[in-house]
């Protein structure tokens, strides 16, 4: 198979490069070769060699390395990133004064334009966040009137005598949940005519069933459906 730089100079390696210029132009400059043979012997343009000759003859053999392009200046700045990866990590919009408690590109964008007077795209925003190891996410939603002390004190104290009592009275662990399922509950999608929005028929009575469920740490799951509201005896 042919290899692409044979027909494209521009697919050579800069190492490659680096090593055939100034070959190039010794054999012009020393041999007296004319450009025109070299560019034909090498593939290249002579628009090329007479860059590389006049490169040669202004800064040397030095002049004639690869240099990568320089690219536009930073717009977020590593300061800049920091300061992204502290706020959506320590923070949420209400704490900027916004209404919601979920983080959005066009938000941290303004927010930037905020703090630094910059304006930049929701694409360059979503970019720096990957780099800084951070993803959209689906987040986990903890109460306001959880209370992290009971929290720690119900993991810490309270279940292990809870566990310390099952496993001497031979018996399983089981968190309870309760859920009101209504007749009318409608969701989902389906496909139909663009414009046309097709029937479903549905029943419009009104009315449900409460559902109480049990699950055990090793996966075993009890349910029952309940008629009438589930009440503490139940």
């Amino acid at each position: 198979m042919k290899a692409d730089w044979l027909s494209d100079a521009r697919k050579i390696p800069d190492e490659v490069m680096n090593y055939l210029r100034p070959i190039a132009v010794r054999a012009v400059e020393e041999k007296q070769y004319s450009p025109e043979l070299i560019a034909d012997i090498l593939g290249m343009s002579r628009s090329s060699i007479y860059e590389w000759l006049r490169l040669y003859r202004a800064g040397g053999e030095a002049a004639l390395d690869t240099r990568t392009a320089p690219g536009a200046p930073l717009v977020i700045t590593p300061v800049m990133d920091w300061w992204l990866q502290q706020t959506v990590l320590n923070s949420t919009p209400v704490d900027h004064g916004y209404d919601t408690v979920l983080w959005t590109r066009a938000i941290l964008a303004e927010l930037l334009n905020k703090h630094f007077g910059i304006g930049v795209s929701e694409a360059t925003v979503g970019l720096h966040l990957h780099q800084l190891k951070l993803s959209c996410q689906v987040p986990g939603y903890r109460a306001l009137e959880q209370e992290p002390a009971k929290v720690t004190a119900f993991l810490e104290v309270k279940f292990p005598k809870i566990q310390r009592l099952a496993e001497k009275i031979g018996a399983d662990i089981a968190f309870e949940d309760e859920a009101g399922v209504k007749i009318m509950t409608r969701s989902g999608r389906t496909w139909g005519e663009v414009g046309h929005p097709p029937e479903v028929a549905v029943s419009d009575r009104r009315g449900g069933y409460n559902v109480l469920s049990i699950v055990t740490a090793t996966g075993e799951l009890h349910y029952s459906l309940e008629a009438k509201t589930i009440n503490g005896e139940r």
